[in-house]
C-alpha cells in the first residue's frame, strides 16, 4: 500500500491572462494543479468538491482578479424533480441506448465532434481541434474516466459524453451531439441520463462545471432541480435561474 504522505506536495500555479470565452471584454485567469502525481490523483475528488474541474491531467478553477462570475454547479440526485419537460426529452430519445466504453478516441466520435463544433460553436477555439487534440482530451486522464456513447437501433452514434467518476458523483467533463436534432434535446437528455445512472448507483451528485448568470449558453444548468451552487459559505441549494445572492438557507 502506498503512503500518500510520502508523495510530494501538490503544486498550484496561475495561467497567464487570456480573453474570457464567455464574457466580452473580460480577461480569464486560472488556478491550476497537476493531477498526474500520486497525490494529485488522490486529491482530485476533494478538489472537485472545492469547485475545480479537470481537463486532461490538470485540475483548474477560475481565479480572475476582478470577476467571480463563474460559479460551480452540481445537481443533487436525492429528490431530483422530474418535470413534464424532462419526461418528454427522455421519451424523444427512448430509441437510444447509452453504452459505457473506455475513454479511447475514435474517428467516428471525432467526426460527430466536428459536426457539433461547426453547428454549435463554429467561432470557438475547440472548432480548431485536430484529431490529436481530440484524442488528448478524451484519453489523457489520470483518474477514472469513461465515455458514454448513445446509439439508435441501427448503430448510428447520436451523442457522446466524457465523464469522470468521483466518490460522490459523476462529473460531466464534455458532451457533444448531432447538431441538427433539436427535437431530441440531446444535451439535456445526456444530463438526465447521468442523473438516472448516478441515482441507480446511489451517487448523490452530478457535477456540471461552471454557470454564469445571464450567459445563455449556460442557462440550462440551473433548470434542473434540486441544483446546488458553490458560494463563499459552501454548496447551497438555489432556485432556478438565481445567482449566488439567491442561494437558499
Amino acid at each position: 500500500m502506498h503512503d500518500a504522505t510520502l508523495a510530494p506536495p501538490l503544486g498550484f500555479f496561475h495561467t497567464l491572462p487570456m480573453p474570457c470565452p464567455y464574457l466580452e471584454n473580460r480577461v480569464e485567469r486560472r488556478l491550476v494543479c497537476d493531477l498526474s502525481t500520486r497525490r494529485g490523483r488522490l486529491a482530485h475528488d476533494t478538489l472537485a468538491r472545492c469547485g475545480f474541474r479537470r481537463t486532461q491531467h490538470l485540475a483548474y478553477r477560475p481565479a480572475c482578479a476582478s470577476c467571480n462570475a463563474c460559479v460551480p454547479v452540481r445537481l443533487r440526485t436525492n429528490g431530483f424533480r422530474w418535470s413534464k419537460s424532462h419526461r418528454r426529452v427522455m421519451k424523444a430519445n427512448s430509441d437510444l441506448i447509452g453504452e459505457v466504453v473506455p475513454n479511447e478516441a475514435t474517428r467516428e466520435q471525432y467526426e460527430l465532434f466536428l459536426r457539433y463544433q461547426a453547428g454549435r460553436h463554429g467561432d470557438g477555439e475547440m472548432a480548431l481541434m485536430d484529431y490529436a487534440d481530440y484524442a488528448a482530451m478524451i484519453e489523457r486522464s489520470p483518474i477514472e474516466t469513461e465515455v458514454i456513447e448513445y446509439r439508435d437501433g441501427r448503430g448510428v452514434l447520436w451523442s457522446a459524453i466524457l465523464l469522470d467518476r468521483q466518490d460522490d458523483g459523476l462529473s460531466a467533463v464534455y458532451s457533444f451531439f448531432e447538431p441538427g436534432a433539436d427535437k431530441r434535446a440531446l444535451g439535456r437528455f445526456m444530463i438526465l441520463d447521468l442523473v438516472t445512472r448516478a441515482t441507480q448507483t446511489t451517487l448523490p451528485y452530478v457535477y456540471l462545471g461552471y454557470w454564469i448568470e445571464g450567459c445563455r449558453k449556460m442557462d440550462y444548468k440551473t433548470r434542473f432541480q434540486p441544483v446546488e451552487l458553490l458560494g463563499p459559505d459552501g454548496w447551497r441549494e438555489a432556485a432556478p435561474g438565481t445567482g449566488i445572492q439567491g442561494l437558499g438557507g
